[in-house]
């Protein structure tokens, strides 16, 4: 069973900034196999979709658009969500995902699209 881990969660100000790893076990990261990608679940709310990436293609959610960037690296079997500028409401927990590129029916921003999930990470922004 492929394993996701998550680390680089913490505490920060509003306007600072944190960068999240994912750590893969069990995937084959080599040739981009596999889809990439980071959602959120802030206290009370329902999940949230932050960004992905395909090969060279990326998506990102509204709200992160231009402060986050996600980004990999397959020799090490591991991607990135690099947060700038965090917000109060950046304030969730956060959770790498990956997907089987050669599957179809991909859609970025729907979580059951990825199939295989970390625990999460904190992630806490002080005004």
């Amino acid at each position: 069973q492929p394993q996701l881990v998550e680390s680089g969660g913490g505490m920060v100000q509003a306007g600072g900034s944190l960068s999240l790893s994912c750590a893969t076990r069990g995937l084959d990261f080599t040739r981009n196999k596999y889809i990439v990608g980071w959602f959120r679940q802030a206290p009370g709310k329902g999940r949230e979709f932050v960004a992905s990436m395909r090969e060279s293609r990326t998506w990102y959610g509204d709200s992160v658009e231009g402060r986050f960037a996600i980004s990999r690296d397959n020799d090490k079997n591991t991607f990135y969500l690099q947060m700038t500028n965090l917000k109060p409401e950046d304030t969730a927990v956060y959770f790498c995902t990956t997907r089987n590129a050669l599957r179809n029916g991909f859609e970025p921003r729907v979580g059951g699209s990825y199939d295989y999930w970390g625990r999460g990470a904190r992630v806490t922004v002080s005004a």
